[in-house]
C-alpha cells in the first residue's frame, strides 16, 4: 500500500477523498454501491470543495481583496468550509444560518472564529430568509463579498473539475450510476455534468428528501413539495443557477425513516458515523442500483460526519420529539 501524497499547502487537503465499497448497501442493491468519503475533508463535509472554489474564483476576479470578509448564508457545512478556507487565506467570515440547525454546527463556526448570525427558519420568498439576510450583510460590510453558494456556479465547477474526475478515475471509468440529494444543486449537477462528459450513458439520479420540491419537478415538471424532513442542508424548492441544465435521468424520494435506517446500518455494520443526508444518499443509491440491475456500479456522496449531529440524530429525546425511530443502542 502506497503512502498518501505529501502536500505543499493545507488547502490541498480539500478533495481527493477516498472512495469505498459499501458492503451492506451493495448486498441490499444486488450490485456495487460506492461511497465518496467527503467527511474526510478538513471541514468534515463535501461543502469544503464549494468553499474553496468560491473563494479562489472571487480572488481571480479581483472581488476578494486582502483583509476582506466573506459572508454566506448556510445550513452550516458550507460556512464551516468557508471559515477554514478564509482562515488559511487571511480573510474574515460572517455566517448566517437558520436557528434550527444543530448546536454542533453553531459551536463549530464560533470555534473557528466566524461571526455567527442566526435567523428564524422561513420560506425563501421571505426577506428574512438566511440567504437574503446574508446578501444584505455583505452589501453593508466594507471590503466584503457574498459567497452566494446557491447561485454562484463556482460551486458546481468544484465538482465538474474536482469530484467527477476523481470518481471516474477511482472507478477506472466503469460507473453506471451516480446519485445524491440536493441542497444548492452544485454537487449533483457538477458531478452529473462531469461524468456525462466522460460517458453519456452514466445514469444520474436525484435523491430528494420529503419536503423538497425537486422530485416532482424532475418527475412531472412541477415544483411541488410533499411532507417534511429533518435533514439539514438538503431539500430545495427552486431551480438554482447551480441546478440549471443538471443532467437528471431519474429521481427517487426517500423518507427520513429510510435514511435513518441506513445511518444506523452504516454505523453498526460498516463503522461509519454519518449525517442524515448520507443515509438518504445511500438509500437513493440502493434504489438506483436495484433499477440498474445486477453488475451495476453506483456511486454516491457520504456528505458529512455524524459527529456534527450528536444533539439531534444521535439523541434519543430529540428523535422521539420528532416522531422518529430511536436507534436501539440509544434506548
Amino acid at each position: 500500500m502506497t503512502a498518501p501524497t505529501a502536500l505543499p499547502n493545507t488547502l490541498d487537503l480539500i478533495g481527493n477523498t477516498p472512495l469505498v465499497l459499501l458492503d451492506r448497501p451493495s448486498e441490499a442493491a444486488g450490485c456495487e454501491i460506492w461511497g465518496k468519503c467527503e467527511f474526510m475533508n478538513p471541514g468534515a463535509s463535501v461543502k469544503d470543495r464549494a468553499a474553496l472554489w468560491i473563494v479562489r474564483d472571487a480572488e481571480q476576479r479581483g472581488e476578494l481583496k486582502p483583509g476582506g470578509t466573506i459572508v454566506e448564508g448556510t445550513a452550516g457545512n458550507t460556512g464551516i468550509g468557508i471559515a477554514l478556507v478564509a482562515n488559511a487565506c487571511g480573510y474574515k467570515t460572517i455566517i448566517v444560518m437558520p436557528d434550527n440547525q444543530s448546536k454542533e454546527k453553531m459551536d463549530t463556526l464560533r470555534a473557528l472564529g466566524a461571526e455567527l448570525v442566526t435567523v428564524p427558519p422561513t420560506k425563501f420568498s421571505n426577506p428574512g430568509h438566511f440567504v437574503h439576510t446574508s446578501r444584505r450583510i455583505a452589501e453593508e460590510t466594507e471590503n466584503a463579498i457574498w459567497a452566494n453558494q446557491f447561485d454562484n456556479v463556482a460551486n458546481r465547477r468544484a465538482h465538474i473539475e474536482g469530484t467527477a474526475p476523481e470518481i471516474w478515475e477511482q472507478m477506472e471509468g466503469r460507473i453506471d450510476g451516480f446519485t445524491c440529494a440536493v441542497g444548492t444543486g452544485g454537487t449533483l449537477a457538477g458531478i452529473g455534468l462531469g461524468l456525462k462528459e466522460r460517458d453519456d450513458k452514466v445514469c444520474i439520479a436525484l435523491t430528494d428528501p420529503h419536503g423538497a420540491a425537486l422530485y416532482e419537478y424532475y418527475a412531472h415538471g412541477e415544483l411541488r413539495a410533499e411532507g417534511n424532513s429533518v435533514a439539514e442542508g438538503i431539500g430545495q424548492g427552486r431551480i438554482t443557477a447551480n441546478l440549471e441544465g443538471a443532467p437528471v435521468d431519474t429521481q427517487f424520494r426517500i423518507s427520513d425513516e429510510e435514511g435513518l435506517e441506513w445511518v444506523a446500518r452504516l454505523l453498526k455494520e460498516e463503522g461509519l458515523c454519518l449525517g442524515l443526508s448520507s443515509g438518504i444518499n445511500v438509500a437513493g443509491a440502493v434504489a438506483l442500483g436495484r433499477q440498474l440491475g445486477q453488475g451495476a456500479r453506483v456511486a454516491t456522496i457520504l456528505a458529512d460526519t455524524g459527529f456534527r449531529y450528536l444533539s439531534t440524530l444521535y439523541n434519543a429525546e430529540w428523535l422521539e420529539a420528532k416522531g422518529l425511530p430511536v436507534f436501539d443502542w440509544l434506548r
